[in-house]
């Protein structure tokens, strides 16, 4: 398989992953508090090949060489952890973050985040006396004092801007109730959004390189959800710009097995 073929190949592969990520990201443009993924591309092997003898002439005003690769593939990929906008819900259970911060919550027993913040009060089939907050999957949301947020079954929600939960009682009293752990993401690049809209570490990656819970200035707003943050314009765009580059380099293929046939028909 000659330089061309193999660079039309490599190149196909990372854009129709590119493909995929576009697809993903319109897929999600109504789902609550999701982020956008971003995928970055990089050369292969990119090397500079000497030209023959025949153009070492002298007096040549410009080098000998040409860049030989063999295409391009797509990279790591991040999050867009930009603000989405904010819609009222009405709801007590519905909360929303306003800033730099993620829910902290506990999936199978680990740490895990989230934005989206549907969530509800449910209870728990060895407390009675209690309902928690929780992720519409089921996962428990956090408190700071690391157990999760819940309140008597017979009382309201309330959470103050700072994440502070309060049991609303029907005497008209309020019970504190802990806060919700709230965490700033300094490296997005460090979190890898898995299903459910659910951040987790990526491989080898150290919470404290990636998250911190102090110093956190973003707010908790109640009876809001955040929105996607899915530019449907931008992704429109980054569409058939992947579109045409995938055609371009299927047609680049084409060219290089008719090139390669015709050759193998000379020589018999």
């Amino acid at each position: 398989m000659n330089n061309s073929m193999i660079s039309a190949a490599v190149t196909m592969n990372g854009l129709q992953r590119k493909l995929d990520l576009i697809s993903d990201n319109i897929a999600n443009l109504d789902t609550v508090g999701y982020k956008a993924k971003q995928g970055n591309f990089q050369d292969v092997l990119t090397r500079v090949q000497q030209q023959g003898e025949s153009f070492q002439l002298d007096g040549r005003r410009t080098d000998a060489g040409f860049n030989l690769g063999f295409g391009a593939r797509m990279g790591e990929v991040t999050v867009d952890l930009t603000q989405g906008p904010l819609k009222e819900t009405g709801s007590l259970s519905d909360l929303a973050i306003e800033g730099n911060a993620l829910f902290e919550i506990q999936v199978n027993g680990g740490k895990a985040w989230t934005r989206e913040g549907a969530f509800q009060l449910a209870s728990n089939g060895t407390d009675a006396q209690n309902v928690y907050l929780m992720t519409n999957q089921g996962h428990p949301v956090m408190g700071t004092n690391g157990q999760p947020i819940r309140i008597p079954a017979t009382s309201k929600l309330q959470v103050d801007s700072d994440g502070t939960v309060r049991a609303l009682n029907a005497n008209g009293t309020s019970t504190a109730a802990g806060q919700i752990s709230l965490a700033r993401v300094d490296r997005s690049e460090g979190l890898v959004q898995t299903d459910g809209n659910v951040f987790i570490l990526a491989d080898g990656a150290n919470e404290a390189d990636v998250l911190t819970n102090n110093g956190v200035t973003a707010q908790v707003r109640q009876q809001y959800l955040e929105q996607s943050n899915v530019d449907m314009t931008a992704q429109m765009t980054e569409l058939l710009q992947a579109q045409r580059a995938y055609q371009l380099a299927a047609k680049a293929l084409t060219s290089s097995d008719t090139m390669a046939t015709l050759a193998n028909g000379i020589r018999q």
